[in-house]
């Protein structure tokens, strides 16, 4: 399945017939804390409602150093630590926004606005101290997750070893487009990933390159403990613009447009727009 949020909250799943099937629930982080089948109360066709972040979680994970190839390229520039793995740390959930919605840049914070393509997991129900072998219990779905970046915030932040403002600002967090259910992917470690900004490839892997699994990350996290409807991310793969040889050609600026791919998902798009354009 695929479970969408849209319009203002409403929840849902569309079909291949491109229906939407709104659901009698609040919120898509209800109908992963609910016990019950959510119930049918409306059908709208997808190309008249507008797609939402499909979900909102209680705690966001970000995981980095994962996928090595990320690791090596950071090799490029002298960052002050390591990108190491098994690195945690939480997003700022208000951060978060849908399918084509803006990410806004911050002229006055950063002259160096990148972005990161990402897997994310999305918890099906609370659970904590819980092993590998037992991590599939709690997967509910995954979903693409762009996780923008600010890279010159993040070298300071880099000095003590700990960053998060650099990747937490308003509209830094898409997400979407929607949620695909583990019945509709079976090996979450054999999809093509891809992003694109105006149509250019920029990030192009696979998420067999993960240098630990899926259900590793999730026991891994578990001691913290889960809700239901957490979001969990796996990690950036390589290609990003900070990265790279000539990182000010390829910074992200008003006016691009970003697409996220990862296959047996979707893409995710989102133009960026400058602070200007955004609030005057």
């Amino acid at each position: 399945m695929k479970l969408v949020t849209f319009d203002d909250g409403k929840v849902g799943r569309f079909s291949e017939d491109e229906v939407v099937h709104e659901w009698d629930v609040p919120s898509m982080r209800a109908v992963f804390e609910a016990d019950a089948a959510p119930r049918v109360v409306a059908e709208h066709q997808l190309k008249d409602v507008k797609l939402r972040a499909p979900i909102v979680p209680k705690k966001f994970f970000h995981t980095a150093g994962n996928f090595r190839e990320h690791e090596e390229e950071s090799k490029n520039v002298e960052w002050s630590h390591e990108i190491a793995p098994w690195i945690v740390f939480f997003q700022n959930v208000d951060a978060i926004v849908g399918p084509d919605e803006p990410v806004v840049y911050p002229e006055h914070l950063t002259a160096e606005l990148d972005y990161e393509l990402e897997l994310a997991v999305v918890i099906s129900k609370a659970g904590k101290w819980f092993s590998p072998e037992e991590a599939a219990d709690y997967i509910g779905g995954y979903v693409i997750f762009n996780d923008v970046t600010a890279r010159d915030i993040q070298r300071r932040e880099m000095r003590s070893g700990v960053f998060s403002f650099c990747k937490a600002i308003d509209t830094f967090c898409p997400l979407g487009p929607w949620i695909v259910t583990p019945d509709e992917i079976p090996d979450p470690h054999d999809l093509a990933m891809e992003l694109r900004v105006n149509g250019e490839a920029r990030q192009v892997s696979h998420s067999k390159n993960m240098s630990v699994t899926i259900p590793e990350i999730l026991s891994h996290y578990s001691p913290l403990g889960y809700s239901a409807g957490d979001v969990v991310s796996t990690g950036t793969v390589s290609g990003v613009a900070g990265f790279s040889d000539d990182p000010a050609s390829l910074y992200l600026k008003p006016g691009d447009v970003m697409e996220a791919e990862i296959e047996r998902i979707g893409v995710l798009r989102n133009p960026v727009i400058s602070w200007q354009e955004a609030h005057g």
